[in-house]
């Protein structure tokens, strides 16, 4: 028995069918084994490529975003439930953050990406006996983002076209004197100009082409460069003459302004000089010149006597400080939600000689008025698929905040924007023997923005709208008046004199509308108003959605 045993496992006869059995059985278990997870990659695929096409429907048509993920994955064969969850949120292209942590859920109308997850079941034959489990549950993710982006600006709407005044104050602001007409400045007004042609023809000017836009608006470029891109990047002879007259008159101005608190390229910042971008930047190019005129003038005082004509107005002498625009900011930007610009605060000082009314010879109205900045935020563009005719854009704006006094300021207090001047008592009337002063203030306060909507017609006008604050209404004169303080000295001594501070106060009502008329034109030919702000859109890209991640 023992030699039998000792044979059999020394025989090795039959060992190659031994194996080979062995091996074809685990050659098919792997096989079949196999074909379960080449059908579980390509389940996943299939949903992958699902989440991909909802996520990018979603991002298309953001405000029913969960709605457009579900009809895809149904359109592909996907039962609704498969979409586990639709996100929408704000998706920041920064490459030193990584690509998941750049969207940041958000149900605010500033939500420009979707983020779709999706989960489905692959079946399994053989893998069954391995996982003890019919099916393999896949879930996949996927990001996408709008593209809309829009551009505009924040300013005011000229009044009226007086060409004296505005020759003053641009002047002024520029360093010079311009005698331009009233038709000089309605050309001006409707003549239309792109802001990459005026950018790529400074480039020319001043030999730096070969170079981003990011990069030219880091550079102060000097006062006459600037106005002559301006005049080489008009494209109407209808406005040529004019602004060869301006560029003449600042010739020799040693003065220099940093582009970049004038345009914001945004996305567009590292496009190379002469390349345009399909967004419309389109601006008028008085609209241009005075936001030019108002950088350059920095902090520097315009002084000049204004003559407007109205009535019961004998002379004003005006005086008056452009600040600079908050720090990083511009008048005009293009970008997505969350881009924004501003104005500049303004100070006005209106020291109004009134005619004799009422019998009181030598009336003084001393106006001082303060601007803040008034800014306005890109919220939201909601891009129209397929028809682009109705694609919006929001845009959230806040007034500045206006201080307003009859008082005494001093020119050294005009020109100090790091503290607001508190106004002693001015004098209102003076005569032989008799002095009455007075002191006023009223204030429009600031006020959570507005949200404003552009439609698609209103942007291909460039319609300019006005937000106005709800904190403050009527005439600004009329409330200073109601809280003017009048006290009368005779020869050093404060002694009531019957009837004089009545009179004085009805003369002084007699202006109301004049004086009213007088600072708003003053105001607007500074690109700023009482309580208001006007906002435009001069363009908008809506090129899809992408994805991202």
């Amino acid at each position: 028995m023992q030699g039998l045993i000792r044979n059999f496992l020394g025989d090795q006869r039959g060992n190659i069918a031994l194996f080979s059995a062995a091996s074809i059985s685990m050659a098919l278990g792997c096989a079949a084994l196999g074909i379960d997870i080449g059908k579980v990659f390509t389940d996943r695929r299939k949903l992958q490529s699902t989440t991909d096409l909802a996520a990018l429907v979603a991002a298309a048509d953001i405000n029913n975003a969960a709605a457009a993920a579900t009809a895809a994955a149904t359109k592909n064969s996907y039962a609704a439930n498969a979409v586990v969850s639709v996100e929408r949120g704000v998706y920041v292209a920064n490459p030193a953050v990584a690509p998941a942590a750049r969207f940041t859920p958000s149900t605010g109308t500033n939500a420009n990406a979707v983020r779709v997850t999706m989960q489905s079941q692959s079946p399994l034959v053989f893998g069954k006996v391995i996982t003890g489990s019919d099916t393999f549950n896949i879930r996949t993710t996927a990001t996408a983002t709008t593209t809309g982006l829009a551009s505009f600006a924040i300013g005011t709407r000229l009044a009226s076209v007086n060409n004296g005044l505005l020759n003053a104050i641009l002047g002024n602001m520029l360093g010079t004197t311009l005698s331009l007409s009233a038709v000089d400045y309605q050309n001006l007004l409707s003549t239309q100009i792109d802001a990459f042609d005026f950018m790529s023809a400074l480039a020319t000017k001043i030999g730096v082409t070969a170079l981003s836009y990011g990069d030219l608006l880091t550079n102060n470029i000097k006062l006459p460069d600037v106005l002559q891109a301006l005049r080489t990047a008009n494209g109407s002879n209808l406005v040529s003459t004019t602004l060869d007259s301006v560029v003449q008159a600042v010739n020799g101005t040693t003065a220099k302004i940093n582009i970049g608190s004038l345009i914001n390229p945004g996305p567009y910042s590292g496009m190379q000089v002469g390349q345009k971008p399909r967004v419309g930047v389109s601006l008028s190019v008085f609209d241009l010149l005075s936001a030019t005129a108002q950088i350059a003038n920095g902090t520097n005082q315009i002084a000049t006597n204004v003559n407007l004509g109205l009535p019961n107005i004998a002379s004003v002498q005006l005086t008056a400080t452009v600040g600079e625009r908050p720090q990083g900011s511009s008048w005009i930007a293009v970008g997505a939600a969350g881009a924004s610009v501003h104005t500049a605060q303004t100070r006005v000082y209106l020291n109004i000689q009134l005619l004799n009314l009422l019998g009181l010879v030598g009336l003084n109205l001393p106006v001082y008025v303060e601007v803040a900045a008034a800014t306005a935020t890109l919220n939201q563009v909601t891009c129209g698929y397929p028809n682009v005719s109705t694609s919006t854009v929001q845009l959230g704006v806040t007034p500045g905040v206006v201080d307003a006094w009859i008082g005494a300021v001093t020119p050294a207090q005009m020109k100090n924007f790091t503290s607001a001047p508190n106004p002693g008592p001015a004098t209102i009337l003076q005569l032989p023997l008799i002095s009455v002063t007075g002191r006023a203030h009223a204030a429009i306060a600031n006020q959570s923005p507005q949200n404003v909507t552009f439609s698609y017609s209103d942007i291909q006008a460039q319609t300019k709208k006005t937000v106005s604050t709800s904190s403050f209404l009527g005439s600004l004169i009329t409330t200073l008046l109601g809280d003017l303080d009048l006290k009368i000295t005779l020869i050093g001594l404060g002694l009531p004199i019957p009837g004089l501070l009545d009179t004085v106060a009805n003369a002084l009502a007699l202006v109301i509308a004049p004086v009213d008329t007088l600072l708003n034109t003053v105001l607007s030919a500074l690109g700023v108003s009482l309580g208001q702000a006007d906002v435009w859109v001069t363009g908008i890209r809506c090129d899809g959605a992408v994805l991202v991640y």
